[in-house]
């Protein structure tokens, strides 16, 4: 027996298992790893539609300018709503944009009503 395995067996100390050690911080990276690759996979993904204005053009259609941010190289579709002065709904539009290499579209759709509207807005946008 060796000096060193006298004093371990003397002092209760016992050789340090690095395996589990060694596994666990494999484990914690690949977690991390794939959760940043899912967060950048939404983001790239995204897509944001601002309003810039309407036009009521007469009681059964409203023209909406909007414009849309994101989904660079995507198709891209859009839900444009016109609202009536109690906010409900009197005619909506999905609008499909083709895909461009553009990163700020501006765009403008008439959408035709039932009744006359009071406002007309961009209710959603989504990669198509």
């Amino acid at each position: 027996m060796t000096t060193a395995q006298e004093l371990d067996e003397r002092y209760g100390r016992t050789r340090r298992r690095r395996l589990p050690w060694i596994v666990g911080i494999l484990l914690v990276i690949a977690v991390v790893g794939v959760f940043g690759w899912m967060t950048f996979m939404q983001s790239a993904n995204s897509v944001d539609a601002d309003d810039l204005g309407f036009e009521v053009a007469d009681e059964h259609s409203v023209t909406v300018r909007f414009q849309v941010t994101g989904g660079q190289g995507k198709d891209v579709a859009c839900a444009i709503e016109a609202l009536d002065e109690e906010f409900g709904i009197v005619g909506w539009r999905i609008v499909e944009i083709p895909a461009s290499d553009e990163h700020l579209q501006q765009l403008s759709t008439t959408v035709p009503t039932v009744a006359e509207a009071t406002t007309g807005l961009v209710n959603s946008c989504w990669v198509a």
